[in-house]
């Protein structure tokens, strides 16, 4: 639904921008409506488009829809998920022409794409494996499309799969390694861990943010106890991707600056020893996402702040402000060096260039920094 909603409209009539990047593609209309919508497809030409990225029309789909995941759905999940979608009401709406410089608006060479990037073919059950086991990779690596935020992109945007589920970047977004890294993975987490975050949004180890947000709130959070489990018990079961590397320490000027800028402002919520309030406001001490390899999530949250979504389970929200109009670019940089690299935890520093590119790329306020960034060196 997230991704077929545009804000303000009516679900799952599409023409919501998908920021990839080569351009921005609209999703399609998936109601029943048969001049905008799905309502002439066939059972048959849903399911081709899941299996193989064919529109009903015979034209390429973009894999912004990812079917490179879809593919392993089974033939009695494809006519499910189309008998559903087949009640809905239908919407008429016109989905708006994407936002594609050439090559990448010509369909055709979608042929190219699938060629290097796309495997065809129902997910096959590992017999060495636990029924568990085999139901969790089934959602993992197929409906659940997990690899399509949480696996890195190579220059064509086709999945590594070497380094599958190791954290990717994903519009000014960097979902987590979801591996048995020590550091930036989840290793530390049990499997109780996996089936609390994905029920609630949090955990006593994590809160979600930015897009994992709806797929909690949309997707998770509805999920039966089983299927929980399942996905749990096959991440617990993912080798670390290399992503714990040793990294040089942070200067000495930068983290004197980023705990004295960590001890005003932070310590309220997250404690002196970086432990927070499990439940409410998350532990930065060992935390993967504050470790990851790539900072974009921590700055963006540190810009813009975050809040937790609400589902049934933690149904009251807790927000975290918005530190952007406060702190100028360098203190932010270096009270994230000073988390990524306190009460254990080891990362690369945090640069002023990279919280500059991300306060330009989310057009983050700045029109207060100056005045009342905190004068603290």
């Amino acid at each position: 639904m997230p991704c077929h909603t545009a804000a303000g409209q009516e679900q799952f009539a599409g023409a919501r921008a998908l920021n990839t990047p080569f351009g921005v593609v609209y999703s399609a209309n998936i109601t029943p409506e048969r001049e905008t919508g799905i309502g002439n497809w066939t059972s048959d030409q849903f399911y081709r488009a899941l299996h193989e990225g064919i529109r009903a029309d015979g034209a390429h789909l973009y894999p912004a829809l990812p079917y490179p995941y879809f593919t392993r759905m089974s033939r009695a999940d494809s006519d499910a998920l189309y008998a559903y979608l087949m009640t809905l009401k239908p919407v008429h709406k016109v989905t708006p022409s994407n936002k594609l410089p050439f090559p990448f608006n010509v369909r055709a060479l979608i042929g190219v794409w699938n060629a290097m990037n796309f495997k065809e073919g129902e997910f096959q059950r590992d017999a060495t494996k636990s029924p568990e086991w085999n139901r969790g990779a089934y959602i993992v690596t197929g409906p659940g499309h997990c690899g399509g935020c949480h696996t890195p992109k190579n220059f064509l945007g086709g999945d590594e799969t070497s380094r599958a589920l190791g954290g990717g970047l994903l519009d000014t977004w960097f979902a987590a390694n979801l591996t048995q890294d020590p550091r930036s993975g989840i290793e530390k987490w049990t499997s109780d861990d996996i089936v609390e975050y994905l029920r609630n949004g949090r955990n006593a180890r994590a809160t979600a943010s930015g897009s994992m947000q709806e797929v909690v709130v949309y997707s998770t959070s509805h999920m039966s106890d089983s299927d929980l489990a399942a996905i749990a018990v096959y991440l617990k079961d993912q080798a670390g991707r290399g992503e714990d590397r040793d990294q040089p320490g942070p200067q000495a000027v930068a983290m004197r600056a980023g705990e004295a800028i960590f001890v005003d402002v932070c310590t309220a919520c997250h404690r002196s020893e970086g432990k927070g309030v499990p439940r409410f406001f998350p532990p930065l001490q060992g935390d993967t996402t504050v470790q990851s390899r790539d900072p974009t999530t921590i700055i963006r949250i540190v810009l813009e702040g975050s809040q937790s979504p609400p589902t049934d389970g933690r149904p009251t929200p807790l927000s975290m402000p918005a530190f952007g109009w406060k702190l100028n670019d360098q203190q932010i940089a270096d009270v994230l060096t000073y988390i990524r690299n306190s009460w254990g935890n080891r990362a690369a520093a945090v640069e002023k260039s990279a919280v500059v590119k991300l306060r330009r790329e989310t057009g983050t306020d700045t029109s207060l920094t100056s005045a009342l960034a905190l004068p603290i060196p």
